[in-house]
């Protein structure tokens, strides 16, 4: 019986090397994405307790609208609830597509969480019922679902196509929720949540090298 040596070529090696590194990329990105995103919730819960327990109203500390002291409320209402009902409500949305949206790195997602929220709060404060004040992260929970969407059509990864159809598909009814509807919902904070989704994807979307023009 004859040994016979298999040369690997140096294609075949580094296209192997390559999707190592991307998939030992990609599991880190997933860990690091799920760790923020159950920290982010795990902190409302911790405020919702708190809430609860001490003799203040946080809730006070919403977005109260057209009012110039209410604007403070805009960082602080999506840490906020009304109550463990609420907040129970928004946790496992916010812990799925939290998650989907800090997949391409924490950086990008803490900015287009940002980005959200301000948007987001600016539209519930000027356009709310004077004296209306504004507390939930639902603002947050549509602003991820537009940034997984758009982001899928800005960046035209494979993956990011994969997963904005996917949560297309999955949470496409959640869309009715930026329609007046139910009283003492704010579909004010709905609709600018998923505006503000939309502008973090056309804000942060992967920049591609010009073609040089002969």
């Amino acid at each position: 019986m004859n040994d016979h040596a298999i040369r690997t070529t140096p294609t075949s090696r580094s296209a192997g090397e390559r999707f190592k590194r991307k998939a030992g990329s990609l599991a880190a990105g997933a860990a690091g994405a799920a760790m923020l995103v159950i920290v982010l919730v795990a902190g409302m819960w911790a405020i919702e307790v708190a809430d609860y327990v001490l003799p203040v109203d946080f809730d006070a500390y919403g977005i109260r609208s057209w009012d110039p002291e209410g604007l403070g409320g805009i960082v602080l209402a999506p840490f906020l609830h009304d109550g463990f009902g609420h907040l129970m409500a928004n946790s496992l949305p916010l812990l799925i597509l939290g998650f989907l949206a800090a997949l391409r790195g924490l950086g990008r997602f803490l900015l287009a969480s940002l980005i959200i929220i301000v948007v987001s709060g600016l539209g519930v404060w000027f356009t709310s019922t004077p004296t209306t004040v504004t507390v939930g992260a639902s603002g947050l929970v549509f602003g991820y679902f537009g940034f997984v969407v758009a982001r899928g059509l800005f960046d035209r990864r494979a993956l990011d196509i994969v997963i904005g159809i996917g949560v297309a598909v999955a949470y496409y009814s959640i869309i009715w929720g930026v329609l007046p509807g139910e009283a003492g919902i704010s579909w004010q904070g709905h609709l600018f949540g998923l505006v503000g989704g939309i502008v973090a994807a056309w804000v942060l979307r992967r920049k591609r090298a010009a073609v040089p023009a002969y």
